[in-house]
């Protein structure tokens, strides 16, 4: 057994005082070779079919072949061909190797890979989405208006119930336990230096789901429950009187009910105890690595686009929770209520209808704000204190910051916009900060890190929050970033899906807009990203994908990692992400990105 590796020192970190719709999340959230892979996808093959066979059944514990401690550069985990059943199963392939991008940059010169020299590694993990299932303030009941067979599928509700949303806790858990296991970069060799998490690292604003967020990565004892302890309160269990065919019930169907809609048309199995298994308490082994933190829609908005209001927090906290939409309430109808504002009027509708059910109140659902959830991250066993808030993050209730880590300065934009919506935008203080900050930071190379894609920071919402600044868009600061020549990259999430973008500078060279993957949604990835130089005046930034440390197999219900696998499984079969490729191209995933070395100033 080979030693823990020794904590690395916190990396400085500053803050710089300031100068002071509707799509999918838009509404809602709105090789090793041939040989290896070969010998997996024999093992997860047969399971596959058994899973989709025996769909309506109680399907046991099958035998899983372990992929901790790999990368995308050794195994490709896929979603495989749908079975009789229509039941998706993940097999092996062979591993991607780094694709060369010249986009900003000649060639290297030859003979790099003997001169380069490692300047810094770190981890990119996104979208999270730790969530409360059993929350009385999630709206799942939209979630059929976006249904393969809904007459008049808007696109908007997606988002808004996913079958594997209660294993959320157990899928970080996994990641945690691969970034553990890899501990240095795959293509420099050099010991990872830190982790950055990009946002929408819980799904709903709420105490609890900030709480587990932290303590999975902290390490320690997490309960991923809520309300009634001794039984699951939400639409996926198996209370006759509540009852609905559209979500999935993995303990089976009620006496005198039909089959779940899951089951019956996507070949879905019967998992018995996954409800509590989902709900048990498990040892998270927490990050070996400092670990820093930016916002993203889901911490600060209610489902990602609402301004917080004394009307959600008490339904959270309350005891009435919507499984089934009245009869004759329409996707327009929900539309037309949201866009006018009229949401204590729809909410009257909803629980007046007689698909409510009463549910267990807990004030651990308190909704947070912004000052709050920076707070909450001095109450951590990890390091460093704060996760990069500082003090004057918690005296301004401010969540924009930079830290410095060797030669590099990470500046974290706050992206959200307090206003509503689910695109981001910053305020025109924080652009005014940022425009100073890369000002000063020609001593350094720069890496930018935020929720929010450039392409996603569309949103110039003013005053329905009580924000009254000018919002500055993605374009703005794209153009900030090119104006700093000591700028290298983005690295951002929101899409849920991977994507590399160059940004060029006018007379050469540029950065690079790196996008990273959820947890919540297939594949399930996260990414490694290391910097070097060649030596040669140019620099690559290698990007490397990474599955989570849950077994293929499944699926199962005894251990965290058991029901990770079981997670991914879920994920690759939803029904509404079928035609869905968030995996991104092989120019988005596995990449080694040239660009030249920007000159710093001594």
């Amino acid at each position: 057994m080979s030693p823990e590796p020794r904590e690395p020192a916190a990396p400085r970190t500053e803050h710089h005082p300031p100068l002071r719709s509707v799509g999918r999340r838009r509404l809602l959230g709105a090789g090793s070779a041939l040989a290896v892979a070969g010998a997996l996808s024999g093992i997860a093959g047969p399971a596959r079919g058994a899973a989709g066979a025996l769909a309506g059944q109680a399907v046991a514990g099958v035998a899983r072949a372990r992929v901790r401690g790999r990368t995308t550069l050794d195994i490709v985990l896929r979603r495989g061909e749908p079975g009789p059943t229509g039941w998706r199963g993940i097999v092996a392939g062979p591993g991607e190797r780094h694709r060369l991008r010249l986009d900003l940059a000649a060639r290297p010169r030859r003979g790099r890979r003997r001169r380069r020299r490692p300047l810094l590694g770190f981890v990119q993990i996104s979208d999270v989405h730790v969530v409360d299932a059993q929350s009385p303030l999630r709206v799942e009941w939209t979630d059929r208006y976006d249904d393969p067979d809904s007459p008049l599928a808007p696109g908007l509700f997606g988002s808004a119930y996913r079958p594997q949303e209660m294993l959320t806790a157990q899928v970080a858990e996994a990641m945690v336990r691969q970034v553990n296991a890899i501990r240095r970069g795959p293509a420099t060799g050099r010991r990872l230096d830190l982790v950055v998490q990009t946002g929408d690292n819980s799904d709903n604003s709420q105490l609890n789901e900030i709480r587990w967020n932290i303590d999975l990565l902290d390490g320690g004892r997490v309960t991923p429950d809520s309300g009634d302890r001794t039984r699951y309160e939400g639409v996926a269990d198996d209370d006759p009187s509540s009852y609905d065919r559209s979500y999935w019930h993995p303990e089976g169907t009620p006496a005198g009910a039909r089959d779940d809609l899951p089951r019956s048309r996507y070949g879905f199995p019967v998992v018995p105890g996954l409800l509590d298994a989902a709900r048990a308490p498990f040892r998270a082994q927490g990050l070996r690595l400092p670990w820093y933190t930016c916002f993203g829609n889901h911490e600060s908005l209610v489902q990602g686009n609402f301004p917080h209001a004394e009307l959600f927090d008490g339904v959270a906290r309350g005891s009435l929770k919507v499984i089934t939409p009245p009869p004759g309430l329409s996707s327009d109808d929900v539309l037309e209520s949201l866009s006018s504002g009229r949401v204590e009027e729809l909410l009257a509708t909803l629980t007046a209808g007689p698909g409510t059910k009463q549910v267990t109140p807990d004030d651990a659902r308190r909704l947070l704000s912004r000052a709050d959830l920076v707070e909450e991250h001095f109450r951590t066993s990890g390091l460093p204190v704060g996760h990069g808030f500082t003090a004057r993050n918690r005296a301004d209730g401010t969540a924009y910051y930079s830290f410095d880590q060797g030669q590099f300065r990470f500046v974290v934009l706050d992206t959200v916009n307090p206003n509503g919506e689910s695109g981001g935008s910053i305020d025109a203080t924080q652009f005014a900060w940022l425009e100073a900050l890369l000002a000063r930071s020609g001593d350094r190379y720069v890496v930018v890190a935020s929720h929010h894609s450039s392409t996603s920071m569309d949103n110039a919402l003013v005053g329905t929050g009580g924000d009254a600044e000018p919002r500055v868009l993605g374009p703005e600061v794209v153009a900030a970033l090119l104006a700093a020549p000591t700028v290298v990259a983005w690295v951002n999430g929101h899409s849920h899906r991977n994507r590399i973008t160059p940004h060029a500078r006018e007379g050469g060279g540029g950065f690079w807009e790196v996008n990273t993957a959820s947890h919540i949604d297939w594949p399930q990835q996260s990414r490694v990203l290391e910097v070097a130089d060649n030596r040669d005046g140019t620099l690559s930034i290698f990007t490397t994908v990474l599955d989570h440390a849950a077994p293929l197999g499944g699926p199962g219900t005894d251990s965290p990692l058991a029901l990770a696998a079981l997670s991914r499984e879920l994920a690759a079969n939803d029904w509404q992400e079928a035609t869905a490729e968030r995996s991104g191209t092989p120019r988005d995933r596995n990449c080694e990105l040239v660009l030249p070395r920007p000159r710093l100033r001594r």
